[in-house]
C-alpha cells in the first residue's frame, strides 16, 4: 500500500534522500507515465527510496476556483495508481495562498532539500514553482548543481498524431462520450471509485437490480450506457453494464447517478466503496416512450456489454493490475 502523507514534518526518514517525481500527475496518463517511469528508473538505478510530490487541491482550484478543472483522478484514486506503479509514497502538499507565496528558492530550500533531502528531482520540461512561477527548469537544474541533487527533465508525451497528450484533452474525450480515445490516452480504463448507495429500486423491479453511485458533480463522464468492471473492496471483478445519467424516462429532475447492473451476482453491495472500470461508451442517455421499450434496450445493451467484456485485454501492464486483478 503507498504511503498517502499531507506534510513533510510526517514524512518516515526512510523516505528521505529519495527519488521524487514532481507534478499534478491528474489521470495518471501516458505522459505522467513518462516521467514516473524515468524517476523508478532512477531509483531503481541509485536504490532510493520513490516517490511522488503532487499538490491538493489543484492550484487552479486556489486561483481562480470558478475555473477549476474536473478531476479525473481525485487524491485517492490518484495514489491508488501510483501505488500500482510502484511508487512508495506521495506527499500531497497541501496547496494554499501562503504556500503559493513562496520564492523559488523557499521551495527548493524548504520542500526539496530540507523536507525530502532528495537526491533525484524527476519533472516535465515545462515545470515551473514560486511565487509568480519564477522558477524553471534551468533554474531547477542549477539549484541541484550548487544543493547535490541530480535533475531529470522528461518532454512531452504525444499521441501516434503527434499532438501533446494532456489531462485537458482526456477530460474532453471524456465528457463527449469518447470513452476509447481517453483510455489509449490514459493508458488504461477510465475508472471512479464510490460508495453504493439505495436508490429508488426500480431497477429491480424490472429485472435489472442496479448497484447505484452518487459521483462529483464535477466528474468529467458523458451521460449514457457503459460496459464496465465492477471491483469490489475485497479485489473481486464483475462484469457488468452501467447507465451514467437523470434517468430521463422514469424522473423529470434526477440528480445524476452512476447505476451499474452487475452480471450474474445476487448479494448486498450497499455501503460497499467500490471502483467502476469504464471499458466501452456504448450509446447516450435516451428517453424512451414507456418502461417496456425501456427493458427491450436494457436487455440490448446487456448482449451488448456482455460481448465486449468476453473479449478485452489489458491495454497495458498498468490496466492488467487496475482493470483486470492482474
Amino acid at each position: 500500500m503507498i504511503a498517502r502523507i499531507s506534510s513533510l514534518g510526517a514524512l518516515d526518514g526512510a523516505l528521505r534522500g529519495g527519488t521524487v517525481a514532481i507534478g499534478n500527475f491528474d489521470g495518471v496518463h501516458l505522459g505522467h507515465q513518462a516521467v514516473l517511469e524515468a524517476a523508478r528508473a532512477a531509483a531503481a538505478r541509485d536504490g532510493t527510496p520513490l516517490l511522488v510530490l503532487t499538490f491538493e487541491p489543484h492550484p487552479r482550484a486556489v486561483f481562480t476556483p470558478d475555473r477549476a478543472p474536473a478531476r479525473i483522478t481525485p487524491a485517492p484514486m490518484k495514489a491508488e495508481i501510483l501505488g500500482a506503479l510502484g511508487f512508495q509514497a506521495v506527499v500531497e502538499m497541501p496547496f494554499t495562498l501562503e504556500f503559493a507565496a513562496l520564492s523559488a528558492d523557499q521551495f527548493i530550500d524548504d520542500v526539496l532539500v530540507g523536507g525530502f533531502g532528495v537526491r533525484h528531482v524527476v519533472t516535465g520540461f515545462d515545470f515551473h514553482f514560486g511565487a509568480r512561477r519564477q522558477g524553471g527548469p534551468a533554474f531547477l537544474m542549477e539549484a541541484g548543481t550548487t544543493r547535490g541533487f541530480d535533475v531529470i527533465l522528461v518532454d512531452a508525451e504525444r499521441d501516434t498524431d503527434i499532438h501533446v497528450i494532456s489531462s485537458s484533452r482526456i477530460r474532453e474525450e471524456l465528457a463527449a462520450g469518447r470513452l476509447d480515445h481517453a483510455n489509449t490516452l490514459l493508458g488504461y480504463r477510465y475508472r471512479v471509485r464510490a460508495p453504493v448507495v439505495r436508490g429508488e429500486r426500480l431497477g429491480r423491479t424490472l429485472g435489472y437490480p442496479t448497484a447505484n453511485m452518487a459521483l462529483p458533480d464535477e466528474t468529467p463522464l458523458a451521460h449514457g450506457i457503459y460496459a464496465v468492471r465492477f471491483i469490489r473492496p475485497d479485489g473481486a471483478i464483475h462484469d457488468g453494464v452501467a447507465s451514467f445519467g437523470r434517468r430521463p424516462t422514469v424522473t423529470e429532475d434526477g440528480a445524476p447517478l452512476l447505476e451499474t447492473f452487475v452480471f450474474d451476482f445476487d448479494g448486498d453491495l450497499y455501503g460497499e466503496e467500490a471502483a467502476v472500470c469504464l471499458v466501452a461508451f456504448q450509446r447516450g442517455e435516451e428517453k424512451f416512450d414507456d418502461l417496456d421499450a425501456l427493458i427491450a434496450q436494457m436487455k440490448r445493451d446487456e448482449a451488448t456489454a456482455r460481448a465486449t467484456l468476453d473479449a478485452i485485454a489489458p491495454l497495458s501492464p498498468l490496466d492488467a493490475t487496475l482493470t483486470f486483478g492482474a
